[in-house]
Protein backbone atom coordinates (compact mmCIF):
# COMPACT_ATOMS: atom_id res chain seq x y z
CA UNK A 1 0.00 0.00 0.00
CA UNK A 2 2.99 2.30 0.40
CA UNK A 3 3.11 2.78 -3.37
CA UNK A 4 -0.43 4.08 -3.77
CA UNK A 5 -0.15 7.35 -5.73
CA UNK A 6 -1.83 10.54 -4.57
CA UNK A 7 -1.84 9.66 -0.87
CA UNK A 8 0.98 10.79 1.42
CA UNK A 9 3.35 8.09 2.57
CA UNK A 10 3.20 9.44 6.12
CA UNK A 11 -0.58 9.16 6.14
CA UNK A 12 -0.47 5.61 4.76
CA UNK A 13 2.18 4.57 7.28
CA UNK A 14 0.16 6.02 10.14
CA UNK A 15 -3.00 4.29 8.95
CA UNK A 16 -1.23 0.96 8.53
CA UNK A 17 0.40 1.28 11.96
CA UNK A 18 -2.89 2.04 13.72
CA UNK A 19 -3.64 -0.78 16.19
CA UNK A 20 -6.42 -3.24 15.45
CA UNK A 21 -9.38 -3.11 17.77
CA UNK A 22 -10.53 -6.15 19.67
CA UNK A 23 -14.23 -6.94 19.40
CA UNK A 24 -15.05 -5.72 22.91
CA UNK A 25 -13.08 -2.48 22.52
CA UNK A 26 -14.67 -1.84 19.12
CA UNK A 27 -18.15 -2.37 20.57
CA UNK A 28 -17.39 -0.09 23.51
CA UNK A 29 -16.24 2.72 21.22
CA UNK A 30 -19.32 2.29 19.03
CA UNK A 31 -21.61 2.46 22.05
CA UNK A 32 -19.89 5.60 23.34
CA UNK A 33 -20.37 7.30 19.98
CA UNK A 34 -23.95 6.18 19.52
CA UNK A 35 -25.21 6.91 23.01
CA UNK A 36 -23.01 9.84 24.08
CA UNK A 37 -21.73 11.28 20.79
CA UNK A 38 -18.22 10.86 22.14
CA UNK A 39 -16.04 12.30 19.37
CA UNK A 40 -12.87 10.82 20.83
CA UNK A 41 -14.44 7.39 20.55
CA UNK A 42 -15.49 8.13 16.96
CA UNK A 43 -11.97 9.25 16.08
CA UNK A 44 -10.42 6.07 17.48
CA UNK A 45 -13.00 3.89 15.71
CA UNK A 46 -12.50 5.63 12.37
CA UNK A 47 -8.71 5.82 12.65
CA UNK A 48 -8.45 2.11 13.32
CA UNK A 49 -10.34 1.39 10.07
CA UNK A 50 -8.54 3.81 7.74
CA UNK A 51 -6.46 0.91 6.39
CA UNK A 52 -9.77 -0.59 5.24
CA UNK A 53 -10.67 2.67 3.48
CA UNK A 54 -7.31 2.81 1.69
CA UNK A 55 -7.55 -0.83 0.68
CA UNK A 56 -11.02 -0.38 -0.87
CA UNK A 57 -10.08 2.93 -2.54
CA UNK A 58 -7.04 1.31 -4.18
CA UNK A 59 -9.36 -1.09 -6.02
CA UNK A 60 -10.90 1.87 -7.88
CA UNK A 61 -7.73 3.77 -8.80
CA UNK A 62 -7.88 2.56 -12.44
CA UNK A 63 -10.78 4.95 -13.08
CA UNK A 64 -8.23 7.77 -13.29
CA UNK A 65 -9.40 9.86 -10.35
CA UNK A 66 -6.99 11.10 -7.63
CA UNK A 67 -6.35 8.46 -5.02
CA UNK A 68 -6.50 11.10 -2.29
CA UNK A 69 -10.05 11.98 -3.36
CA UNK A 70 -11.08 8.32 -3.35
CA UNK A 71 -9.71 7.91 0.17
CA UNK A 72 -11.49 11.06 1.30
CA UNK A 73 -14.81 9.84 -0.10
CA UNK A 74 -14.20 6.46 1.50
CA UNK A 75 -13.68 8.22 4.82
CA UNK A 76 -17.06 9.91 4.36
CA UNK A 77 -18.59 6.47 3.91
CA UNK A 78 -16.77 5.24 7.00
CA UNK A 79 -18.25 8.06 9.09
CA UNK A 80 -21.70 7.35 7.64
CA UNK A 81 -21.30 3.72 8.69
CA UNK A 82 -20.32 4.82 12.19
CA UNK A 83 -23.45 6.97 12.40
CA UNK A 84 -25.69 4.05 11.41
CA UNK A 85 -23.91 1.19 13.15
CA UNK A 86 -25.89 -0.73 15.78
CA UNK A 87 -23.46 -2.36 18.25
CA UNK A 88 -26.17 -4.54 19.79
CA UNK A 89 -26.39 -6.62 16.59
CA UNK A 90 -23.01 -8.17 17.40
CA UNK A 91 -21.61 -7.56 13.89
CA UNK A 92 -18.02 -6.45 13.42
CA UNK A 93 -17.81 -2.80 12.43
CA UNK A 94 -15.46 -3.53 9.50
CA UNK A 95 -18.02 -5.90 7.98
CA UNK A 96 -20.75 -3.27 8.22
CA UNK A 97 -18.55 -0.36 7.12
CA UNK A 98 -17.24 -2.05 3.97
CA UNK A 99 -20.52 -1.55 2.09
CA UNK A 100 -20.77 2.14 3.05
CA UNK A 101 -17.15 2.85 2.12
CA UNK A 102 -17.50 1.19 -1.28
CA UNK A 103 -20.85 2.89 -1.97
CA UNK A 104 -19.45 6.33 -1.14
CA UNK A 105 -16.45 5.83 -3.43
CA UNK A 106 -18.62 4.51 -6.25
CA UNK A 107 -21.00 7.48 -5.99
CA UNK A 108 -18.03 9.83 -6.21
CA UNK A 109 -16.69 8.05 -9.30
CA UNK A 110 -20.08 8.20 -11.01
CA UNK A 111 -20.32 11.94 -10.30
CA UNK A 112 -16.80 12.80 -11.46
CA UNK A 113 -15.59 10.18 -13.93
CA UNK A 114 -17.24 12.02 -16.81
CA UNK A 115 -18.87 15.41 -17.33
CA UNK A 116 -21.75 13.48 -18.90
CA UNK A 117 -23.95 12.28 -16.09
CA UNK A 118 -24.70 8.59 -16.08
CA UNK A 119 -27.47 6.57 -14.52
CA UNK A 120 -27.62 6.35 -10.74
CA UNK A 121 -29.96 3.38 -10.35
CA UNK A 122 -28.68 0.22 -8.72
CA UNK A 123 -28.63 -1.62 -12.06
CA UNK A 124 -26.79 1.24 -13.78
CA UNK A 125 -24.15 1.33 -11.03
CA UNK A 126 -23.66 -2.41 -11.35
CA UNK A 127 -23.32 -2.03 -15.11
CA UNK A 128 -20.77 0.78 -14.81
CA UNK A 129 -18.50 -1.04 -12.37
CA UNK A 130 -18.80 -4.53 -13.86
CA UNK A 131 -19.02 -4.02 -17.63
CA UNK A 132 -15.32 -4.60 -18.36
CA UNK A 133 -15.17 -7.68 -16.14
CA UNK A 134 -18.31 -9.19 -17.70
CA UNK A 135 -17.05 -8.55 -21.23
CA UNK A 136 -13.75 -10.23 -20.41
CA UNK A 137 -15.52 -13.23 -18.93
CA UNK A 138 -17.79 -13.60 -21.98
CA UNK A 139 -14.83 -13.32 -24.33
CA UNK A 140 -12.81 -16.11 -22.67
CA UNK A 141 -12.02 -18.85 -25.13
CA UNK A 142 -13.24 -16.81 -28.12
CA UNK A 143 -11.18 -14.90 -30.65
CA UNK A 144 -13.74 -12.17 -31.01
CA UNK A 145 -17.11 -11.62 -29.37
CA UNK A 146 -19.83 -9.97 -31.45
CA UNK A 147 -20.81 -6.75 -29.69
CA UNK A 148 -24.56 -7.30 -30.00
CA UNK A 149 -24.27 -10.77 -28.51
CA UNK A 150 -22.11 -9.48 -25.66
CA UNK A 151 -24.48 -6.60 -24.96
CA UNK A 152 -27.50 -8.92 -24.87
CA UNK A 153 -25.75 -11.36 -22.53
CA UNK A 154 -24.62 -8.60 -20.16
CA UNK A 155 -28.05 -6.98 -20.22
CA UNK A 156 -29.65 -10.28 -19.25
CA UNK A 157 -27.14 -10.87 -16.44
CA UNK A 158 -27.53 -7.41 -14.87
CA UNK A 159 -31.18 -6.73 -15.62
CA UNK A 160 -30.92 -3.70 -17.90
CA UNK A 161 -31.71 -3.15 -21.57
CA UNK A 162 -29.15 -3.99 -24.24
CA UNK A 163 -29.29 -0.35 -25.39
CA UNK A 164 -28.17 0.71 -21.89
CA UNK A 165 -25.25 -1.71 -22.12
CA UNK A 166 -24.28 -0.40 -25.57
CA UNK A 167 -24.43 3.21 -24.35
CA UNK A 168 -22.32 2.48 -21.28
CA UNK A 169 -19.84 0.50 -23.39
CA UNK A 170 -19.43 3.49 -25.71
CA UNK A 171 -18.91 5.84 -22.75
CA UNK A 172 -16.25 3.62 -21.22
CA UNK A 173 -14.44 3.13 -24.52
CA UNK A 174 -13.08 6.66 -24.72
CA UNK A 175 -12.59 9.63 -22.39
CA UNK A 176 -14.46 12.91 -22.69
CA UNK A 177 -13.19 15.20 -25.43
CA UNK A 178 -13.47 18.95 -25.10
CA UNK A 179 -15.19 20.78 -27.93
CA UNK A 180 -12.48 23.41 -27.52
CA UNK A 181 -9.70 20.89 -28.12
CA UNK A 182 -7.34 22.06 -30.90
CA UNK A 183 -7.54 20.29 -34.26
CA UNK A 184 -5.08 20.78 -37.09
CA UNK A 185 -6.78 22.05 -40.26
CA UNK A 186 -5.06 20.13 -43.07
CA UNK A 187 -6.17 22.64 -45.72
CA UNK A 188 -4.91 25.83 -44.10
CA UNK A 189 -2.27 24.32 -41.84
CA UNK A 190 -3.66 26.23 -38.87
CA UNK A 191 -5.15 25.06 -35.60
CA UNK A 192 -8.90 25.17 -35.16
CA UNK A 193 -11.19 24.04 -32.38
CA UNK A 194 -13.24 20.85 -32.62
CA UNK A 195 -16.49 22.78 -32.18
CA UNK A 196 -15.85 24.55 -35.50
CA UNK A 197 -16.30 21.25 -37.36
CA UNK A 198 -19.73 20.46 -35.90
CA UNK A 199 -22.38 20.83 -38.58
CA UNK A 200 -25.95 21.70 -37.69
CA UNK A 201 -28.30 20.56 -40.43
CA UNK A 202 -31.27 22.54 -39.13
CA UNK A 203 -32.20 25.87 -40.77
CA UNK A 204 -30.82 29.11 -39.39
CA UNK A 205 -33.18 31.02 -37.07
CA UNK A 206 -33.91 33.69 -39.67
CA UNK A 207 -34.68 30.98 -42.25
CA UNK A 208 -37.06 29.24 -39.85
CA UNK A 209 -38.91 32.48 -39.13
CA UNK A 210 -39.07 33.32 -42.83
CA UNK A 211 -40.45 29.88 -43.71
CA UNK A 212 -43.06 30.15 -40.97
CA UNK A 213 -44.21 33.59 -42.16
CA UNK A 214 -44.32 32.42 -45.80
CA UNK A 215 -46.37 29.35 -44.85
CA UNK A 216 -48.90 31.47 -42.97
CA UNK A 217 -49.10 33.91 -45.88
CA UNK A 218 -49.66 31.17 -48.47
CA UNK A 219 -52.35 29.58 -46.28
CA UNK A 220 -54.14 32.93 -46.09
CA UNK A 221 -53.90 33.46 -49.86
CA UNK A 222 -55.29 30.00 -50.54
CA UNK A 223 -58.17 30.41 -48.11
CA UNK A 224 -59.27 33.66 -49.79
CA UNK A 225 -58.93 32.23 -53.31
CA UNK A 226 -61.18 29.24 -52.59
CA UNK A 227 -64.25 31.49 -52.74
CA UNK A 228 -64.04 31.49 -56.56
CA UNK A 229 -65.07 27.82 -56.62
CA UNK A 230 -68.65 26.56 -56.61
CA UNK A 231 -69.85 24.06 -54.02
CA UNK A 232 -69.11 20.94 -56.08
CA UNK A 233 -65.66 22.15 -57.16
CA UNK A 234 -64.79 23.04 -53.58
CA UNK A 235 -65.93 19.64 -52.32
CA UNK A 236 -63.87 17.78 -54.90
CA UNK A 237 -60.77 19.92 -54.36
CA UNK A 238 -60.92 19.53 -50.61
CA UNK A 239 -61.33 15.77 -50.87
CA UNK A 240 -58.60 15.38 -53.47
CA UNK A 241 -56.01 18.01 -52.48
CA UNK A 242 -56.63 19.63 -49.10
CA UNK A 243 -56.92 16.72 -46.69
CA UNK A 244 -54.43 14.10 -45.56
CA UNK A 245 -56.41 11.05 -46.68
CA UNK A 246 -57.15 11.69 -50.34
CA UNK A 247 -60.42 10.28 -51.72
CA UNK A 248 -60.25 8.37 -55.00
CA UNK A 249 -61.91 9.63 -58.15
CA UNK A 250 -64.16 6.58 -58.17
CA UNK A 251 -65.47 7.11 -54.62
CA UNK A 252 -66.12 10.79 -55.28
CA UNK A 253 -67.92 9.92 -58.48
CA UNK A 254 -70.18 7.48 -56.63
CA UNK A 255 -70.99 10.10 -53.96
CA UNK A 256 -71.74 12.78 -56.55
CA UNK A 257 -73.50 10.50 -59.01
CA UNK A 258 -71.06 11.18 -61.85
CA UNK A 259 -68.25 9.26 -63.53
CA UNK A 260 -64.73 9.32 -62.20
CA UNK A 261 -63.58 10.92 -65.49
CA UNK A 262 -66.04 13.76 -64.87
CA UNK A 263 -64.63 14.16 -61.35
CA UNK A 264 -61.13 14.45 -62.84
CA UNK A 265 -62.29 17.14 -65.27
CA UNK A 266 -63.95 19.17 -62.52
CA UNK A 267 -60.85 18.83 -60.37
CA UNK A 268 -58.59 20.15 -63.14
CA UNK A 269 -60.96 23.03 -63.86
CA UNK A 270 -61.10 23.94 -60.16
CA UNK A 271 -57.29 23.93 -59.94
CA UNK A 272 -57.06 26.24 -62.96
CA UNK A 273 -59.64 28.65 -61.53
CA UNK A 274 -57.80 28.66 -58.24
CA UNK A 275 -54.45 29.34 -59.94
CA UNK A 276 -55.88 32.30 -61.89
CA UNK A 277 -57.45 33.76 -58.76
CA UNK A 278 -54.16 33.52 -56.86
CA UNK A 279 -52.15 35.12 -59.66
CA UNK A 280 -54.68 37.96 -60.11
CA UNK A 281 -54.91 38.77 -56.42
CA UNK A 282 -51.33 37.99 -55.39
CA UNK A 283 -48.79 38.14 -58.23
CA UNK A 284 -46.12 36.94 -55.80
CA UNK A 285 -48.03 33.71 -55.46
CA UNK A 286 -46.83 32.53 -58.89
CA UNK A 287 -44.92 29.29 -58.31
CA UNK A 288 -45.73 29.16 -54.58
CA UNK A 289 -48.27 26.38 -55.07
CA UNK A 290 -46.62 24.41 -57.84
Amino acid sequence: MGGVPGVGRQFIRAAMDAPFLERDEERQLAVLWKDNHDEVALHRLAYAHMRLVISIAAKFKHYGLPMSDLVQEGHVGLLEAAARFEPEREVRFSTYATWWIRASIQDYILRNWSIVRGGTSSAQKTLFFNLRRLRARLAQGQNELVSDEAHNAIALAIGVSSSDVALMDARLSAPDTSLNAPVMDSDSGTNSERIEFLVDGSPLPDESVSDSIDSERRAEWLDHALDVLNERELRILRARRLQDDQVTLELLGDDLGISKERVRQIENRALEKLRRALVERHPKAVGAFV
